[in-house]
């Protein structure tokens, strides 16, 4: 694992880690071919998903297509998977598109910048097995509820209705897509049910090409025949419109991404955001939001492409090159990226090699922007609908959620509902936060009820050693907040003969402060009743521990040892006395 040291000898990860291991490896004329294949197959299809899925965020297609050259590229470059292809994504279309309604294209880009600066952090701090500690079923819960969400916002384009106004509450919009029914194009329609039966399809004849160009090529032809036929079909270039350094047009337009100012970019009124403290702190929230979900995201994909390439990666410089592309897309007017799992397996699938797969990718996006751009324009915004329909389809993974509502336990069975709920009815952060804080109360419940401190009888072969005024406790599990009460609770009831407790600490892995508090009270009513105590085979971490809280051996009333037998040594030269 690539690392730099900092003078204070900490170990920080290095960017281009990716690179730097496929280069290492061996890199020839071979592994390039293989990479220009992988990166031409990969951008053709990036192309039409990143248009789709900035249209889905609420900004016009330009801005995904920024961000699968800028963000593409330096991610690749900076990142720690080598095949991971970073981009716009579906997971952050129920957190963006209410941060452009409220804030415009210029706050969603400031948020994206302060999400890079938390990713970085992230990674500098070495954080990346966080997703270790996200539990299985709040990933599928919010993945889940995020599909139901980008679909329900594809209805109007996919059906053709007319005044629509779509917001930020998921029951809002649901609502007045029932009431804008009546208004259903039947051309529109038309136009995305042959998309959507091509991009089924499709996949099934098992040819190179992939399926969602050959989609959006169907839909697009679909959409000149009806026009010729005299219906106005809504495309890319009737729906959005550009200006650039005095010049202006319809679509998308055919410049390469140029540098500008996050904040200069339009607010909700239309004019330029004023960037202040108030500005900071609203975007504060989602701007975190952001960060953990890409974290999550990209980790979660650079998984999976180890487990088919058996690779590794290293997940602190995956995130702070995530972080490094985040920051710097704003500044070319991209918008949110993260590795992305559906072109990061297909990149895999054509033989990519190393990073530099992702970097071709963004090229030919580029190539398209500045070449094709006219050619985009007249993609219908059924056809994209239709598109988006598949992206969530699969983002769903509606087989596992199924096979886990079945088959799981009743505890996690009730957090995807839970997760998965609040994701479509509220919004994806707040499902995130009460399905881990659910989680961990379920975790610490659990881990309580498997910790237990029993006293041992004359079943107990070493128990019957010992002298009756001696009592013998086998302390079992963690020691922490959730189950520390439960275990010295049992410790409390003393047999009165007894003058000396052994406790057996060799399977307590661990003490919390909640722990120490409880074995020095226990200590004290020992030692008011006149009753000494030994800790037998207690880890030298815990023993100090316990030191550092103030609790010290005392000759006759408080002792550490190794072993039973030295504790019942020391308890018979303590009865003795």
């Amino acid at each position: 694992m690539s690392r730099v040291r900092d003078g204070s000898g900490y170990r920080l990860p290095l960017p281009g880690h990716a690179l730097l291991t496929a280069w290492r490896q061996g890199y020839g004329l071979a592994e390039l071919r293989r990479d220009l294949l992988a990166g031409l197959t990969i951008g053709i299809v990036a192309v039409p998903l990143s248009m789709a899925l900035a249209i889905a965020t609420g900004v016009p297609p330009q801005h995904g297509l920024y961000t699968a050259i800028i963000a593409g590229a330096i991610i690749a470059l900076t990142g720690g998977s080598r095949f991971n292809i970073s981009g716009p994504t579906a997971a952050f279309v129920v957190i963006l598109f209410p941060i452009v309604g409220s804030h415009g294209v210029g706050g969603l880009l400031i948020a994206t910048l302060m999400a890079g600066l938390i990713l970085v952090a992230l990674g500098l701090a070495r954080l990346g097995s966080l997703i270790q500690f996200v539990p299985y079923p709040v990933v599928l819960g919010f993945t889940a509820g995020i599909a139901v969400v980008i679909a329900l916002l594809q209805l109007p384009d996919f059906l053709g209705l007319t005044g629509v106004e779509l917001g930020d509450s998921t029951l809002h919009n649901l609502a007045a897509i029932v009431r804008a029914l009546p208004s259903v194009a039947p051309a529109e329609l038309g136009v995305g049910l042959v998309t959507l039966a091509t991009l089924i399809l499709w996949p099934r004849l098992k040819l190179p090409v992939p399926a969602p160009l050959v989609g959006l090529v169907v839909g697009t032809l679909a959409a000149l025949a009806v026009g010729a036929l005299g219906v106005e079909i809504d495309t890319i270039a009737s729906r959005f419109h550009w200006a650039f350094h005095g010049q202006s047009g319809s679509g998308i337009p055919p410049f390469a991404p140029a540098p500008v100012l996050p904040w200069q970019l339009p607010g909700p009124d239309g004019t330029p955001l004023s960037v202040d403290f108030a500005l900071i702190r609203e975007l504060l929230g989602p701007a975190l939001a952001i960060a953990m979900l890409a974290a999550i995201e990209s980790l979660l994909c650079a998984v999976v492409a180890d487990g088919l390439t058996r690779t590794r990666h290293d997940p602190n410089a995956e995130l702070i090159g995530q972080g490094l592309g985040n920051i710097a897309v704003p500044f070319f007017g991209g918008i949110t990226a993260t590795a992305a799992l559906a072109r990061t397996a297909t990149n895999i699938r054509s033989g990519a090699a190393s990073p530099l797969a992702a970097v071709i990718h963004a090229l030919v996006v580029l190539l398209a922007v500045v070449a094709l751009a006219g050619v985009l324009g007249l993609v219908p915004m059924a056809a994209l609908a239709a598109l988006l329909f598949i992206i969530a389809w699969n983002m769903s993974e509606a087989r596992h959620f199924v096979h886990t509502l079945k088959g799981a336990p009743g505890s996690d069975v009730a957090i995807l509902v839970i997760c998965f709920g609040l994701t479509v009815v509220f919004d994806m952060v707040l499902a995130v936060a009460v399905g881990m804080g659910l989680a961990a109360a379920l975790f610490i419940r659990r881990m309580a009820e498997v910790t237990h401190a029993r006293r041992l009888g004359s079943d107990d072969e070493i128990a019957r050693q010992l002298p009756r005024q001696v009592a013998l406790y086998d302390v079992n599990g963690p020691l922490f907040f959730g189950a520390a009460e439960k275990a010295m609770a049992t410790l409390r009831v003393v047999d009165p003969e007894v003058k000396v407790v052994l406790l057996d600490m060799h399977d307590v892995p661990s003490l919390d402060a909640t722990a120490i508090v409880a074995l020095q009270t226990l200590a004290e009513e020992l030692h008011s009743q006149q009753v000494g105590l030994i800790f037998v085979g207690m880890a030298p971490r815990q023993v100090v521990k316990l030191k550092r809280a103030g609790l010290r051996r005392e000759a006759g009333r408080l002792a550490v040892v190794r072993d039973l037998p030295q504790g019942r040594r020391l308890a018979e030269r303590w009865l003795a006395r």
